[in-house]
């Protein structure tokens, strides 16, 4: 199951990413299959894990701070931003 795909099915996360100028193909979420696998609880469907996910545009790479929510069995995911940080020209 691919977390960034169930993200960019929500309407704010494309929202943040138009707001950045970022095209969804740039982006990556920072160590994403060792967050999620080592989390895994059969008992529980949903993880809270804090994360980093890089984007990236003309201008340089922004780095989004947040919270990820994540339902396995409604398959879905939310991006709680809070903060970012910019790095100039590395894009």
């Amino acid at each position: 199951m691919n977390i960034k795909e169930l993200l960019l099915n929500g309407k704010a996360f494309l929202a943040l990413l138009n707001d950045f100028a970022i095209e969804a193909k740039n982006i990556i979420i920072q160590d994403e299959e060792m967050l999620f696998a080592s989390k895994r609880n059969p008992k529980n469907d949903i993880l809270k894990e804090s994360v980093c996910i890089e984007g990236r545009n003309d201008d340089g790479i922004f780095n989004f701070f947040g919270t990820l929510h994540f339902n396995s069995i409604d398959k879905l995911a939310v991006f709680e931003m809070q903060g970012f940080e910019k790095v100039e020209g590395q894009a």
